[in-house]
């Protein structure tokens, strides 16, 4: 099967030697992916800012792979406060109320740098 990749450019990934998504036939992998925070829209600490950027960022990634959020079968949510559940399930609930995804949430010690309240991995699969 046809390997698709698709970069960020982000350093981190010639670096540590991954990519934003991976597609293999009609599994499409997306990885962990926070907030891009500019302390205006998206502040390190707003949950729900930083939830909603996310989820935006990944819908223009699956877009490139000719998928959408509809075709998200699983996310798996890491926080580093477990308190900012609502925050997060409400921007959660903005793109996928309807699809309904399985999913897990998950508090953590630390994200990747102190800024990031949340990190989201996806899953979707292509009919």
């Amino acid at each position: 099967m046809k390997r698709e990749n698709i970069l960020s450019g982000s350093a981190w990934e010639e670096k540590m030697g991954y990519c934003r998504a991976v597609k293999i036939g009609n599994i499409i992998e997306v990885s962990g992916t926070v907030a891009i925070v500019d302390n205006d829209t998206v502040k390190a600490d707003d949950a729900y800012a930083q939830t909603l950027n996310i989820l935006e960022r990944v819908s223009t990634v699956l877009q490139d792979l000719n998928a959408s959020m509809d075709d998200v079968i699983r996310t798996r949510i890491f926080t580093t406060n477990i308190d900012c559940f609502e925050a997060v399930a409400k921007a959660h609930a903005t793109f996928f109320k309807d699809i309904k995804p399985t999913t897990g949430f998950y508090e953590v010690s630390k994200l990747v740098a102190p800024e990031y309240l949340v990190e989201i991995e996806f899953t979707a699969v292509l009919a």
